[in-house]
């Protein structure tokens, strides 16, 4: 019996080939289209060599944040990301929402596992 990786079940597992990501430095590229309402944006560039997210730290906001995004020319980070759990607003982006990439990713150029005949439907104006 093969997995759908094309191994066998009893074989042992093996590290993935690793892929290039589809942007390079940031703000080469357009943003990507989101395929559904309510998804996070995708991460149009390279996030290669960035620093690790820490409390102390996230390179994200240097060029997202609301602070810096106009000088960055870069999408601010959203609205959402700049209350608390009570919804009053913050200056800065909400610990809670700390780490950006638990929601928004980096793009690969690589071929499905599986099939996928999902197609969105997104109104372009009710994003």
């Amino acid at each position: 019996m093969q997995t759908l990786r094309g191994a066998n079940v009893d074989d042992a597992d093996t590290a993935p080939e690793e892929r290039s990501y589809v942007g390079k430095a940031p703000g080469s590229q357009k943003p990507i289209e989101r395929t559904f309402r309510g998804q996070p944006p995708l991460i149009p560039h390279s996030v290669e060599g960035f620093p690790a997210i820490t409390l102390e730290r996230n390179g994200c906001l240097f060029c997202h944040g609301p602070q810096s995004y106009k000088t960055a020319k870069a999408p601010k980070a959203g609205d959402s990301h700049l209350k608390d759990l009570d919804g009053n607003a913050l200056t800065e982006v909400a610990p809670g929402r700390n780490n950006c990439t638990t929601c928004h990713v980096p793009q690969a150029d690589a071929t499905p596992l599986v099939n996928n005949t999902f197609r969105g439907a997104v109104d372009p104006k009710k994003k």
